[in-house]
């Protein structure tokens, strides 16, 4: 017999998640609990998680059910200058769920990350990026062919959530997948540089050499894997990235 779904609690959200890692030291600050959510709008074609990418081969769950696994690793994520991010998938997806989670992160006194891709910036109102702290924002290309070639859908809701971010005074730690060319035009770099540089908000750039970590999970899938011939970036390429973003005066690892 099928168990019930669980029922939100009073106050609670009803979500769907596609697993946990406890000790994250890639996605924030110090060590902290990472929440991949279900489901998302974009197709990169390096995307390392394509069984988040629909929302219902998740786990469903509630937000008090995830608070209160959150608890049992408060005081040691905040002892290790850590705390909570929401990634995925695409956590604004589900904005109810995500900023129920969130609030009740902050009534915990932890660290708060949003892990996204800004497309569905105008899924996050106010009262959510209230209970941000500091937002992962991927930009995957800064130009519109490149852009929607790489994710199928456009550039533009991404730089606008960017701007909207830089009003708020929202912190941003910027992430830049660097795929042999794909993502590796100099005069694309340049650009996106001097915008992120104009933001105000932005506190580094990671430039993240390409992998193809995720390649055998498309194929579990019965998906193409379209960038198999594709190699990862030399390093004197992601050097020469990275130096374009310093050039900006950002710092960039």
């Amino acid at each position: 017999m099928t168990p019930p779904l669980p029922q939100a609690r009073p106050g609670s959200v009803s979500g769907w998640v596609h697993s946990v890692e406890t000790g994250g030291t890639v996605d924030g600050p110090g060590i902290r609990y990472v929440l991949f959510m279900s489901g998302c709008p974009l197709r990169c074609l390096y995307c390392h998680n394509p069984d988040t990418q629909h929302m219902h081969d998740g786990t469903r769950t509630t937000s008090a059910e995830v608070l209160d696994d959150i608890a049992l690793y408060a005081t040691f994520l905040k002892r290790a200058h850590g705390g909570l991010t929401l990634s995925g998938g695409e956590p604004l997806v589900q904005p109810e769920f995500a900023a129920a989670i969130l609030r009740g992160a902050k009534a915990l006194g932890l660290h708060t990350a949003l892990d996204t891709s800004g497309f569905l910036g105008n899924h996050a109102d106010d009262h959510l990026l209230e209970d941000v702290d500091l937002v992962l924002l991927d930009i995957k290309a800064f130009s519109e062919k490149t852009y929607r070639h790489l994710t199928g859908v456009p550039l533009r809701p991404t730089l606008e959530f960017a701007e909207r971010l830089a009003g708020m005074n929202k912190r941003i730690w910027l992430r830049y997948v660097l795929v042999p060319n794909l993502t590796d035009d100099a005069a694309e770099i340049d650009g996106l540089a001097e915008f992120v540089a104009g933001l105000g908000v932005v506190d580094r750039v990671d430039v993240l050499p390409f992998h193809k970590m995720g390649e055998h999970k498309w194929k579990a899938l019965g998906r193409k894997y379209m960038l198999t011939n594709t190699e990862p970036p030399s390093r004197e390429l992601v050097e020469r990235v990275r130096g374009q973003f310093q050039a900006q005066g950002l710092r960039a690892d």
